[in-house]
């Protein structure tokens, strides 16, 4: 997989090594050049004052050079100095014989020479004295300018490697701060649950991503619109089994108050725990069409009384707690939470229904509400044969089920589970003070 960080730095930092070495290499020319040029001047002044004791002598050239002069121009602790003075004619009249001429224009800048096998800088100055012409020839070892070219190199070798891994540190630390915005992108979508479509804010990302982002929001568009179309499928789907089903109860309730037979009354009874059961699971599928697939709409979310929603949804179930002798109670303060109506009623049915259904004839059922730090507390307590510590978890996913046992889709706690999620409350699962059923209970945060 291509990396963008990767592929600036490879177009960045080689660029600025070789923009380093560029500029190492400068650097050495403007210090050793300089260096160079005082060398050969000193070479050159040498040569000059030989010339200036050069005169005519016996109609011939000489050199007037007292041996005082001659060891201080010799004098070098590490270079040796050839001289010599020679006519016209090329003949030695004075200094070093393994001194040669020079094949060079005489006056021009001083050369790179070699002398009894040694490398050396020589320059050469004409003469005259008279009638007589010759040339002065001065000669240095390269000793002292290679010591000096050694100490340049070894103070640019450090200062140049500091240069590199500063230049390449301040690469990968402004790619690096580059390309934060991509990460932070990406974490906020990693951080995302799976039903969150809302789009990404174009604001807050750099110029050149911005298209890649509208290009995602508008997939996100593309993925809300499914999703709402899914969602309003099922609670379609769900409202229109519902109205006949509930018709279908009725007729058959008319027919059993009719039928006397002790094989139609068992058939209508059948018929009627069916209908009961495709009733239950209907109205558990548009539970489920209301509370997904998305966040709640913040308008629907409204302050409201928790205690009074509790009464009201609790006498749907008295009915159904006389058929089975189960003592049907309730403790209801006043308890103020914010959430939607409709939701917060599926909760509470899905909660009463299971309690109801799994708590064995004369047993209790009780549901309370009170507030609690700060928020609202619900809680549903039955006198059944309770869960398992090690179940209670896995009870909350969908379609799960205590036993092979148990009737039912495994729906109404994954319901309890979603709808309390999307009000930011927490659902636990505990044994009741008597030891005996479940205490389910619900915090609401302020």
């Amino acid at each position: 997989m291509d990396s963008i960080r990767l592929r600036l730095l490879k177009w960045l930092v080689l660029p600025v090594l070789l923009l380093n070495l560029a500029g190492m290499a400068l650097s050495y020319a403007l210090a050793w050049v300089p260096a160079q040029i005082a060398f050969d001047q000193a070479l050159g002044d040498a040569a000059a004052m030989l010339a200036a004791r050069v005169g005519e002598q016996d109609g011939r050239l000489a050199l007037d050079l007292p041996p005082a002069a001659e060891r201080a121009l010799r004098n070098d602790e590490l270079d040796k100095v050839y001289f010599s003075l020679r006519d016209s004619a090329g003949r030695l009249l004075a200094g070093d014989a393994v001194l040669p001429l020079p094949a060079l224009r005489t006056g021009g800048p001083a050369l790179d020479g070699e002398v009894a096998g040694e490398a050396v800088r020589l320059v050469a100055l004409p003469v005259r004295a008279g009638q007589q012409a010759g040339v002065v020839v001065v000669a240095k070892t390269l000793r002292k300018r290679g010591q000096a070219r050694a100490a340049i190199v070894r103070a640019m070798l450090p200062l140049a490697a500091v240069l590199t891994l500063a230049s390449a540190g301040l690469v990968w630390f402004s790619v690096t701060n580059g390309v934060a915005p991509l990460h932070r992108v990406r974490a906020e979508i990693q951080g995302r649950s799976a039903d969150d479509t809302a789009p990404i804010a174009v604001a807050e990302v750099p110029l050149e991503v911005a298209p890649v982002v509208q290009a995602f929001n508008g997939l996100l568009e593309k993925v809300h619109a499914g999703a709402q179309a899914q969602q309003d499928f099922l609670a379609n789907v769900a409202h229109q089994l519902r109205t006949p089903l509930a018709g279908m109860r009725t007729q058959i309730d008319l027919l059993a108050a009719q039928q006397r037979a002790p094989e139609a009354a068992s058939a209508l009874a059948m018929m009627q725990a069916s209908t009961e059961r495709m009733i239950r699971q209907v109205n558990q599928l548009l539970a489920f069409a209301r509370a997904e697939p998305g966040p709640l709409r913040k308008t629907r979310m409204e302050r409201m009384a928790l205690d009074q929603l509790l009464e009201e949804s609790i006498q749907h179930f008295v009915e159904q707690a006389l058929r089975k002798d189960i003592d049907l109670g309730f403790d209801l303060q006043p308890t103020m939470v914010k959430g939607d109506r409709f939701l917060l009623r599926d909760l509470v049915d899905n909660l009463v229904d299971n309690a109801i259904r799994y708590t064995p004839p004369h047993g209790t059922v009780t549901v309370s509400c009170f507030p609690h730090l700060g928020g609202g507390m619900l809680t549903v307590e039955d006198s059944g044969p309770g869960i398992a510590p090690a179940k209670r978890s896995a009870v909350f996913q969908r379609f799960q089920r205590l036993d092979e046992k148990t009737t039912g889709s495994g729906l109404g706690l994954a319901i309890v589970r979603d709808i309390a999620t999307a009000h930011g409350a927490s659902v636990a699962i505990d044994t009741p003070a008597s030891g005996q059923g479940a205490l389910f209970s619900v915090y609401f945060p302020s």
